[in-house]
């Protein structure tokens, strides 16, 4: 044993300043601020990636498929949002914001954007999902938001003799989230509250529509409530990781009973590395559309 702490040294990675995550929050006002005058989906297409998702009516979807680039129709009601939470990886170059939305003027749920900067310094979005969690009572367009305090610095242990690993930190990242996606998928089969409960993180927010956002443990315990008592959730289906490797955003199919009807859907979270190991800081279900109702008469002549 002695010997083998003898030939191991820990290697400390190349440090990684917090970064400032006013570029991303930049983003997203700019973002909104185009919307009253090109509309959705002109202000959606030149922010976004060609390949940015989206998940509607049930399904994860391209950009293009959901937002086909046009001007603004004259009847389309007037989108805004506003971020409240947002934070930024430590490799500066992918970040998260989220926030109150309104359609028509009238409050309606939260938005939830991931944002990756691209080579010529831009930034885009590659995720933007909603919530129907009430916005009645979050802070305002005016309002500056809640910075995530970035994760720790990470240290790597490598053995005498042994070269350090040629696998990047991102790709590490994705796959040790991965292994907590099937973690937290057998856990929530059983029991999806005390599932959530160990994973999320204190700093965290939970989206479980239409309460208020739950933020903290207290609040996360009781908004968990009042989702099912378990879910099936499937494997990761897409999402992605930050070049330092504390950062990762997840999503994949769910399915849930809700009074006796069967209903599916999507999962979205975000991940940080953090003191602890790995934790959830924004987790958010998106229902796929109802099921059809049942028929209960038999066709004419039947």
């Amino acid at each position: 044993m002695r010997l083998i702490l003898i030939a191991a040294t820990l290697a400390v990675a190349s440090p990684a300043a917090a970064q400032d995550a006013a570029p991303v929050v930049a983003a997203e006002r700019a973002f909104a601020a185009d919307a009253p005058s090109m509309g959705i989906a002109g202000s959606f297409n030149k922010w976004s990636t060609p390949d940015a998702v989206l998940i509607a009516n049930g399904r994860a979807r391209r950009i293009g498929e959901v937002y086909p680039d046009g001007p603004r129709p004259p009847d389309e009601p007037l989108l805004e949002w506003w971020p409240n939470f947002a934070g930024i990886a430590r490799s500066g170059e992918m970040g998260f914001t989220t926030g109150g939305v309104a359609v028509g003027g009238e409050r309606a749920g939260h938005y939830f954007t991931i944002w990756k900067r691209q080579a010529d310094g831009s930034w885009k979005w590659v995720y933007d999902g909603g919530s129907g969690a009430s916005a009645a009572d979050v802070p305002g367009p005016d309002t500056e938001p809640v910075i995530l305090p970035p994760g720790p610095e990470l240290l790597e242990v490598r053995y005498a003799g042994q070269p350090p690993s040629t696998v990047p930190r991102s790709e590490r990242a994705m796959t040790a989230v991965r292994e907590l996606e099937v973690e937290l998928a057998a856990a929530a089969g059983v029991d999806q509250r005390a599932a959530h409960l160990a994973m999320l993180a204190d700093n965290g927010r939970l989206y479980v529509a239409p309460r208020p956002p739950a933020i903290g443990r207290e609040a996360f315990g009781e908004a968990l409530s009042h989702w099912p008592a378990t879910f099936l959730f499937g494997p990761t289906e897409g999402g992605g990781a930050s070049d330092y490797g504390d950062l990762v955003w997840t999503y994949g199919e769910a399915a849930w009973s809700r009074e006796g009807q069967l209903r599916q859907g999507h999962y979205v979270r975000l991940w940080q590395r953090q003191e602890g190991g790995w934790k959830i800081v924004l987790a958010q279900l998106i229902p796929g559309p109802p099921p059809p109702p049942l028929v209960t008469t038999s066709p004419a002549g039947g």
